[in-house]
């Protein structure tokens, strides 16, 4: 079945060329045309190579990764069509511009929607990795540097894509070929950035500007709903352009601007002296006859009518949870509950605790993992942990170790104190995008010694390399 799919995924790849060939500017009638569709065959590069075989390691996986995968390829689909319309037209307005990359916005934000309704998932490193390097899409809006945006997003999906690997290593290939071949996408992307629209999307020098209607709108994909389409990024300003909607207005007055800032000291000269019986806080007689400015006004509501207050949208609050599904002990939406605990443990278990807020949470026996997301001012008091224990995007937390833990990882987090046991003390602690942490080591006597965990680096080059060392900071 996966052998299928590539393959009419390579079908389509083909009759979307035709149909760009037929298509104004296809055929190559001027140099300038020519060299520019070169580019959307390099971009069906991508798609029939390593984007088909992330379809069909997707595909082997099914579930939800499967889902996830034919979201991406409707977003591949509809960045085609605007690569299609740009090297057959010149460059419109922004607001056409905005109305052409729409399609494109509302399928990455149905990509990102997914992975949010699905946190439960069993793949949710999966599902998680493709949320967070899909904005790397919206490379055609940046400039004049596109390819290092797509690589910052690339980055941002390593975390998850390591988790993969971690989890599925020595357990199923599939799975690490999955990592492989998703990755590979955004490193061939940068390579054909680089290429072909090193400053930008480049637009035709020739053919008719770019409408609204240039990019139909793509299929639907299935799954989640989508959401309404955000606003793409704002284009970079072209100072070498006239500023305003009109022709040259806007130029010219940019221009004498500068003029008088060439001035210098000299454009004091003509101003106008302003006499003490024209000044208003000098002459009563004047207060009542003249209109005070006393500044602008506060940011107020475009509405014509103030909004009651309490016809806010309020918060929802989502039931707590506090079960075993699988092999994974589910702790969500807990607020305030300081005897959660779990003792029927086993070896192949894992913890996981989502929003939870002013809670506190035991784990009896020896289990795999743990892991914190999105918890604040939360308790953690476990035994024996044979993985990992994982802080991520949590707000002044306790853990304390009882027995023993291999490595303790902490990401964007602010405020962690960490309480090791004398037999964890060899237990490695990396942390990233974090502030606040705190380790606190027994003594001979059982008390505990609390020592900073540096937030603060310094990078000099000695000659050959980059070398990188804590830095105190006194006080």
């Amino acid at each position: 079945m996966a052998e299928l799919a590539s393959l009419v995924q390579r079908l389509e790849v083909a009759v979307g060329r035709l149909e760009s060939m037929s298509g104004p500017g296809g055929s190559g009638g001027d140099s300038a045309g020519g060299a520019v569709s070169a580019y959307v065959d390099a971009f069906d590069a991508i798609i029939s190579g390593p984007l088909a075989q992330y379809l069909s390691y997707s595909q082997k996986i099914g579930g939800d990764v499967q889902k996830h995968a034919d979201m991406m390829k409707q977003a591949f689909t509809c960045q085609r069509k605007l690569l299609v319309a740009a090297s057959s037209s010149q460059k419109p307005t922004d607001a056409v511009l905005t109305t052409l990359m729409q399609p494109m916005s509302k399928e990455i934000q149905q990509v990102q929607a997914f992975r949010e309704l699905n946190r439960t998932s069993p793949l949710f490193n999966h599902l998680s990795a493709v949320s967070e390097s899909v904005p790397a899409l919206g490379w055609v809006a940046m400039a004049p540097k596109p390819c290092p945006f797509v690589k910052e997003m690339q980055d941002a999906a390593m975390f998850y894509t390591n988790r993969v690997l971690k989890d599925y290593k020595e357990k199923d290939k599939v799975h690490v070929d999955w990592v492989r071949a998703y990755v590979s996408i955004w490193t061939e992307l940068q390579n054909y950035i680089k290429q072909h629209h090193t400053t930008g999307l480049t637009w035709s020098k020739s053919g008719p500007v770019a409408s609204a209607s240039a990019a139909p709108p793509c299929p639907p994909a299935g799954g989640c709903p989508p959401p309404p389409p955000p606003v793409p990024p704002t284009p970079p300003m072209d100072l070498s352009e006239p500023c305003g909607g009109g022709g040259g207005g806007g130029g010219s007055s940019r221009n004498a601007l500068f003029s008088a800032i060439n001035k210098g000291s000299d454009i004091t000269c003509g101003l106008k002296h302003v006499s003490d019986n024209q000044k208003t806080h000098k002459n009563p007689t004047l207060r009542g006859t003249t209109v005070v400015r006393t500044g602008p006004k506060p940011f107020a509501s475009p509405s014509p009518s103030p909004r009651p207050a309490g016809s806010a949208t309020p918060t929802r609050t989502l039931p707590p949870v506090f079960e075993l599904d699988g092999k994974k002990w589910k702790v969500e939406n807990q607020e305030g509950a300081q005897d959660l605990v779990i003792s029927d443990t086993q070896l192949k278990q894992v913890v996981y605790a989502y929003k939870c807020n002013k809670s506190t949470l035991s784990v009896k026996g020896k289990i795999n993992s743990i892991t914190l997301d999105n918890c604040k001012k939360v308790g953690l008091v476990f035994e024996h942990v044979v993985g990992i224990i994982e802080i991520i995007n949590c707000k002044d937390v306790k853990i304390q170790v009882i027995g023993k833990v291999p490595t303790i990882s902490i990401n964007k987090t602010d405020g962690c104190h960490v309480y090791l046991s004398r037999d964890s003390l060899s237990c490695e602690i990396v942390s990233a995008k974090s502030s606040e942490m705190n380790i606190l080591v027994p003594d001979q006597d059982g008390e505990f010694r609390e020592s900073a965990v540096p937030e603060q680096f310094k990078t000099v080059w000695d000659g050959k390399k980059l070398v990188t060392t804590a830095t105190e900071i006194a006080g």
